[in-house]
């Protein structure tokens, strides 16, 4: 069994943010799309960061394992839109500030107020793996914790 390296990881603002309100989270480094994830993480764990726009809200957040795909019917309901729908990859940097494959809920509420809802199933393992704002890096936070500190609400968001 290979020994662990404990490699001290740039923080990225993420990890900043968070240091600064005092959230314990782990900093992770892999790419969750793509290649061997580290043994001591399952895929389900693994939560993407959608930015979709609904007709009544404007943009919106929903947070979905990437291991799940989101119903955007379920999502349009929870928020308060008729429909909500993923907004096109060549505007979603000039929207939330993000790369595909970078966006995350920390990030984007710091300079947002866009509405952010969470697959339950995050809350019910209790602790989640999202984007650090950065391709290949990731945090791992207290679920709870995660949703009070962006202003997220729990809801069944699976298709």
């Amino acid at each position: 069994m290979a020994k662990k390296s404990k490699v001290k990881l740039k923080k990225t603002l993420v990890d900043q943010i968070l240091d600064k309100a005092k959230i314990d989270h782990d900093s992770l480094s892999f790419n969750g799309l793509e290649g061997e994830l580290p043994e001591d993480i399952n895929r389900e764990d693994i939560f993407k960061t959608l930015a979709l726009i609904g007709d009544k809200t404007g943009p919106l957040i929903g947070i979905v394992p990437i291991t799940e795909h989101l119903s955007e019917k379920k999502l349009a309901k929870v928020s308060g839109n008729k429909k909500v729908s993923m907004i096109p990859q060549k505007d979603l940097q000039k929207t939330t500030g993000y790369v595909h494959g970078a966006n995350n809920p920390v990030g984007i509420r710091q300079k947002h107020q866009f509405p952010i809802f969470i697959d339950t199933v995050a809350l019910e393992k209790g602790k989640m793996i999202v984007s650090a704002g950065e391709l290949g890096r990731s945090i791992r936070v207290d679920s709870q914790i995660l949703a009070d500190f962006v202003q997220a609400e729990f809801a069944d968001l699976k298709e």
